[in-house]
């Protein structure tokens, strides 16, 4: 009792009653601010204080994270420009090399146009991952060819370019079946996402390869290799651009996964019960991340998920964040692959800090884990 009348002592010193008068059109008015009501409002000022900073830190942390995907983005897209371009340079150094040595007009010309179709195969090529990996060892010995007789040299450019060709084949094939497959893996038919009208580009526009020889001048058995690899190649980026815009990536980092998508005992009436997601384990306030592009559906308090977040990511698509701390995004608001929407907590029906995550294709819940394993499988090289 004496704790409790010393802090109210101290209060009243701190706030004591203050009278305010305001003169308006001739007349006096006066206003009581108690004790209360100045404890009230100061209080207001703090949480409206606090609330800001809390904003402003939250807004400061999205920018910095999205700043730093920028510059890794434009970092690996200029390391694929600096491969392409030095291969081409090193390429057209070679061809220069044997018009000097005196080699048959005709033979040279040949050599240069085998190499133009290939330089448009590898610029098709150029940003799919494990493409560099693949085809530089290939290229690397294209370009180390060396003989002291012309004739020779020609012979083995032509060696070099087939093998070149057929890395590009074999590369391209094992890229589209490896995301055909993870398609599958995730439950997804993979003609469903990738139209016909996705596969294009100026190596595979003609269904003939002849017509296309004709086009590049080159020998119909080296076009129809080039060919074939530009389909690949093509698919495989379709698959990938499809890819891309499905939910295949984790929602937090370094996370164990607490709890899978099935039946098990409820943790509160500890009978069987159906659990429509998965639990991922972790500190207050681990970021919690969009698994890919979409807009922002819902925000607020689900029964039994506390705060909630949910993305529309088109074609069906639909993935739910539960149990959150806090929300970083609003309904309507446009979010990327891997930016953070909130952070990780245990409002709800929750035993402790975790997040529950759920994948929705058509109305219906599916299993996020096939959608995880198909993740890894897609972002694998090659």
């Amino acid at each position: 009792m004496q704790r409790i009348a010393r802090l109210r002592r101290s209060l009243v010193e701190l706030f004591p009653e203050r009278h305010l008068y305001v003169r308006s059109g001739g007349e006096m008015r006066g206003f009581v601010l108690s004790t209360r009501k100045q404890m009230l409002l100061a209080g207001g000022v703090a949480a409206s204080a606090l609330w800001v900073g809390v904003c402003t830190a939250a807004m400061l942390v999205n920018l910095l994270s999205a700043s730093a995907t920028d510059r890794e983005v434009a970092r690996t897209q200029a390391k694929y420009e600096r491969w392409i371009a030095d291969r081409q340079a090193r390429l057209n150094t070679a061809v220069a090399q044997l018009n000097a040595g005196g080699a048959a007009a005709g033979q040279v010309a040949a050599v240069e146009k085998r190499h133009a179709a290939l330089a448009l195969l590898l610029a098709d090529a150029k940003g799919e991952p494990g493409a560099a990996q693949a085809l530089t060892p290939a290229i690397d010995r294209a370009l180390s060819v060396q003989d002291p007789d012309p004739n020779r040299r020609l012979d083995r450019v032509r060696a070099s370019q087939e093998e070149v060709a057929g890395v590009a084949e074999d590369f391209a094939k094992s890229r589209a079946e490896r995301l055909r497959l993870a398609f599958r893996m995730a439950g997804l038919k993979p003609s469903t996402y990738v139209a016909r009208s996705a596969l294009g580009g100026p190596l595979i526009e003609s269904k003939d390869p002849r017509a296309l020889a004709a086009v590049l001048d080159v020998e119909p058995g080296f076009a129809a290799r080039i060919q074939k690899a530009a389909h690949g190649l093509s698919e495989a980026k379709a698959l990938s651009d499809a890819a891309a815009a499905l939910p295949f990536s984790k929602p937090t980092n370094l996370t164990p996964q607490t709890s899978s998508y099935g039946f098990r005992l409820d943790p509160f009436t500890r009978r069987p019960a159906f659990h429509s997601g998965l639990d991922f384990a972790g500190a207050p306030m681990t970021p919690v991340y969009a698994t890919a592009p979409g807009v922002i559906s819902y925000t607020g308090v689900r029964s039994g998920y506390g705060n909630t977040v949910e993305v529309d990511h088109g074609r069906g698509f639909k993935t739910r964040y539960a149990h959150l701390a806090r929300i970083a995004v609003r309904p309507g608001q446009k979010v990327g692959l891997g930016q953070r929407i909130g952070g990780l907590g245990s409002t709800g029906r929750s035993t402790g800090p975790h997040l529950h995550y759920e994948v929705w294709v058509n109305g219906r819940a599916y299993n996020p884990e096939r959608f995880l394993k198909a993740g890894s499988y897609v972002l694998q090289d090659g």
